[in-house]
């Protein structure tokens, strides 16, 4: 795998990435570290987690994926260094006090968050530093609209962009991101930084997959014009472009129970859970069984090979789930089977947006 430049920024990362969100919930410390050991056999030079991990989040495992990461780097040396890191302060509360207090997320909760991650992580410096949503509001994780008159901003994008500047010119941030965002937000984040010298956002990582590429609506033009990279995040849907709930849906007696729909309720209410959303991934799964892929190697394939695309983050509760991601490198959509994917997004839209 070629490496690629994040944004503007020094960075070079494996177009795959591993997403940590698991461990610590689904997946316990032995076996964590036995996917971090593996990941990097397998040549990924990319790690992304978060604060508020593992998910579903929980007061109990607040801060337990970056624990557990942080034990693998003490117990390994030498595997830091070879490594592109990522993690995420959180945004406003969401109904998780525990994570942060408060309705608005302030300067002072950015430096404490990081500080925090650092020792968590058992590492002096983070790589790329993301907001992991939004202070402001905006429709997220699910909500379709915009409503100004939920608007309870309490620390401008100006005063966020400061608290990086002083993380970086710390030495404890390399470099920022964004997460869950609008093209407005994108903007205003880059229109600033300029305006004032301060650090310049490299990255979004957005949800992008084949029941939700929302982010083609524009977006996608924001990013490209502003040489921001995408890291997209979730592209086999929470598992519905696997194939495995295609007979049983999520609730269904037969469903995976240790799969995330199947075990967490929580998840099941949400965007992922939604019948329609269910629908749309049978029909890009029997297409992919229909031209001799897995569900899994077409929806990854397609995220691999979009031009939108920077880096897909994969999450995985097992080494066998790993190597299936990364098998799947390298497959290739015919230009028909491209067109029979726009086909079924025309009528089906994004249903996990």
């Amino acid at each position: 795998m070629q490496k690629i430049q994040l944004g503007t920024s020094s960075l070079q990362v494996t177009p795959i990435c591993l997403g940590t969100m698991t461990f610590g919930e689904q997946v316990d410390e032995p076996t964590s570290h036995a996917i971090l050991n593996r990941s990097l056999e397998r040549g990924i030079n990319f790690i992304d987690t978060a604060e508020m991990y593992s998910v579903p989040t929980r007061q109990e495992t607040y801060g337990a994926t970056e624990t557990i990461i942080g034990n693998w780097f003490e117990k390994n040396p030498g595997a830091r260094n070879k490594l592109v890191l990522a993690t995420k302060v959180a945004g406003p509360s969401r109904g998780m006090p525990w994570v942060r207090a408060g309705e608005g997320m302030t300067a002072a909760d950015i430096i404490a968050s990081c500080n925090n991650s650092l020792k968590r992580l058992k590492t002096d410096v983070i790589d790329l530093y993301q907001i992991h949503w939004p202070e402001r509001n905006v429709p997220a994780f699910g909500q379709l609209y915009y409503d100004p008159t939920k608007e309870r901003t309490v620390t401008s994008i100006h005063e966020q962009l400061e608290a990086f500047d002083q993380l970086v010119k710390a030495g404890k941030v390399r470099y920022i991101g964004l997460s869950n965002e609008t093209p407005y937000g994108v903007h205003e984040f880059i229109r600033l930084a300029e305006q004032h010298n301060l650090p310049r956002v490299a990255t979004v990582q957005n949800v992008y997959c084949l029941i939700s590429r929302h982010l083609e609506n524009g977006l996608d033009e924001t990013m490209k014009r502003l040489n921001v990279s995408l890291l997209a995040y979730s592209p086999l849907g929470f598992g519905l472009l696997t194939g495995k709930y295609d007979e049983s849906g999520a609730e269904g007696p037969d469903a995976p129970k240790l799969a995330r729909l199947g075990k967490f309720e929580s998840v099941r209410k949400g965007r992922w859970g939604r019948e329609e959303a269910l629908v749309a991934a049978r029909k890009y799964n029997a297409l992919a069984r229909a031209n001799g892929m897995t569900p899994t190697q077409m929806a990854l394939a397609f995220c691999y090979t979009k031009w939108q695309v920077a880096s897909t983050i994969i999450g995985v509760t097992s080494i066998a789930q790993l190597d299936e991601d990364v098998d799947a490198w390298g497959t290739t959509l015919s230009p028909e089977v491209l067109a029979q994917i726009d086909a079924i997004r025309k009528t089906d839209r994004d249903p996990a947006h």
